[in-house]
């Protein structure tokens, strides 16, 4: 990984060649995820690509743990110019658009390579969408396949009904309601404090987030369900972005470029290295029992048929090109 940064960085430098030397225009970058987190350190390895690929006329200083704004205030802050750029779940905002939700249908897109090839069908809407929201897209990176974290032993939904579920998107508090569980959100940075204080028992999440977050010290068990692969994204200001020389925008999409294949990259290393530490850290984890997934199985089918049903046109025409790739 260290080789592939000093790649990115040279390669940064290549494509800044007419950029210049400027005087550094600093982006500040709101993240919601912790500085350890393998999203918040591509994003902060992308910062330092577009200093030294341009020169230093664009600093971009991240700002992880949601310090500068909460998770769910980030996209609205760049949309409005409070902050030039940042990153968020793209399922955050499915309540605005059910095309944002696409990453988060239930067994549709289970593994790193199904994911890919689906993040490819949606994009083009994705990048449309984005536009007229007054935001561009820069790159988007996975997280580890979604598994089922509970603070006891799990085999049915029936063992599910009334437990506190932490509610992340659209997709998760309906698969909550589906189960009989009690959704309720909560941010990245807040899981912990969640846990530890009983406000929250359980959660489908990646293994990234819960080895991050330490959730053995309140939760006993994870169970791999690979329900899906949320993606997070990096989007800019589109004013900011009309306002950059063409030289820096250049600069800045070669970066982006190389992020989204260095953080897909960590994604894939990052699966079996954070299980392995839930198992280390005395969590019993391994794939859920036949009866659980077929009953979520079931849940997926009826939370694909809805989803297909708000997105319309757009969503059919998605999964379909996703299909015709399979």
């Amino acid at each position: 990984m260290k080789k592939l940064m000093t790649v990115m960085l040279g390669s940064a430098v290549g494509l800044a060649l007419s950029a210049g030397m400027a005087a550094a225009e600093k982006w500040d970058m709101p993240m919601a995820y912790s500085a350890t987190n393998f999203h918040s350190a591509t994003g902060a390895e992308f910062g330092k690509c577009v200093i030294k690929g341009t020169g230093a006329a664009i600093e971009i200083v991240t700002h992880p743990s949601g310090s500068l704004f909460k998770g769910a205030d980030i996209k609205r802050a760049v949309q409005t110019g409070q902050a030039p750029i940042g990153e968020r779940l793209l399922s955050g905002h499915q309540n605005e658009n059910a095309i944002f939700g696409v990453d988060s249908i239930p067994f549709l897109a289970t593994s790193f390579d199904d994911a890919a090839k689906l993040w490819k069908a949606a994009k083009p809407t994705m990048t449309k969408i984005l536009a007229e929201q007054n935001l561009v897209l820069l790159y988007s990176v996975p997280w580890p396949p979604q598994g089922l974290y509970f603070k006891k032993e799990v085999n049915s939904v029936a063992d599910m009904k009334g437990v506190k579920f932490r509610s992340y998107n659209n997709a998760t508090a309906r698969l909550a309601e589906l189960a009989g569980m009690l959704p309720v959100t909560i941010e990245a940075a807040e899981i912990s404090q969640a846990f530890a204080t009983g406000v929250a028992e359980s959660m489908i999440s990646s293994g990234s987030t819960g080895y991050d977050r330490k959730v053995w010290e309140s939760l006993t068990h994870f169970y791999e369900v690979d329900a899906w692969l949320p993606r997070n994204y990096v989007f800019v200001n589109k004013d900011v972005w009309d306002g950059t020389s063409g030289a820096n925008k250049n600069v800045i999409l070669g970066c982006a470029e190389l992020a989204e294949y260095a953080g897909s990259w960590r994604a894939v290393e990052y699966t079996q290295f954070t299980l392995n530490g839930l198992k280390a850290n005395g969590m019993k984890v391994g794939p859920a029992g036949d009866k659980l997934k077929g009953e979520l199985k079931e849940f997926g089918v009826i939370m694909t048929n809805e989803w297909l049903e708000k997105a319309g046109a757009d969503g059919k025409a998605i999964v379909d090109a996703y299909k015709a790739m399979q």
